[in-house]
């Protein structure tokens, strides 16, 4: 499946307002820009996240947009997800590589600058840097990285990287002019009065920002 960070949604079910609203949400989002889908639920059983899982794999891949599960390889294996996303604490790369096969996508997070010379990043798909702004959707998010060290560390990095961490529309155009492939976003979606509006203005401003 073709890899395009452009708009990437960190679905956040809690956030959205639960299991429904979750459902209602994601046909709404992919019918107005969202690129790429990554379910992350720290509050949730994770049978719960197999059975959200289940019902929305089926609306992205007729979308034709990558879904992944952040962390948890054991759901997406047992979900058949398209990939999974990978803390600097999670398991090994290579590990997951042998046990997803090379079909599927694995991104990886960074947020330090030691991060960016571990055994992980030659074989990671793509990365996501952040957070590049203050942000209170992850307890624990290390501080953030700003703008600059953003950039330098995209300089330093072949694959495509998503940019992650308190982004709002009007940030959009800096992030894409220092090099970011894509955008990702939770409460920017997930808590919109609007979520397909937001999307849609999001997703416009990608575009502008790239013209």
């Amino acid at each position: 499946m073709k890899l395009d960070l452009s708009l990437y949604l960190v679905l956040d079910p809690v956030m959205c307002g639960g299991f429904d609203v979750a459902v209602q949400l994601t046909t709404n989002v992919l019918d107005t820009g969202v690129t790429m889908i990554q379910l992350r639920a720290p509050e949730w059983k994770k049978r719960d996240w197999l059975k959200l899982s289940e019902r929305l794999l089926p609306l992205t891949r007729e979308a034709g947009v990558p879904y992944l599960i952040n962390d948890h390889l054991h759901i997406a294996l047992a979900c058949d997800a398209d990939g999974v996303h990978l803390g600097q604490k999670d398991l090994p790369i290579a590990a997951a590589r042998r046990l997803l096969g090379n079909d599927k996508i694995i991104g990886l997070s960074i947020s330090k600058a030691e991060h960016l010379h571990n055994d992980d990043c030659p074989i990671a798909d793509y990365f996501g840097i952040g957070p590049v702004y203050p942000t209170q959707t992850k307890a624990d998010a290390d501080p953030a990285t700003g703008i600059a060290q953003f950039a330098a560390w995209r300089k330093q990095l072949q694959q495509p990287v998503v940019a992650i961490g308190g982004i709002t529309p009007r940030q959009i155009p800096e992030l894409i002019q220092h090099g970011a492939d894509g955008i990702a976003v939770v409460s920017a979606i997930c808590a919109a009065a609007n979520p397909a509006e937001a999307t849609q203005i999001l997703a416009r401003q990608i575009q502008e920002a790239r013209a």
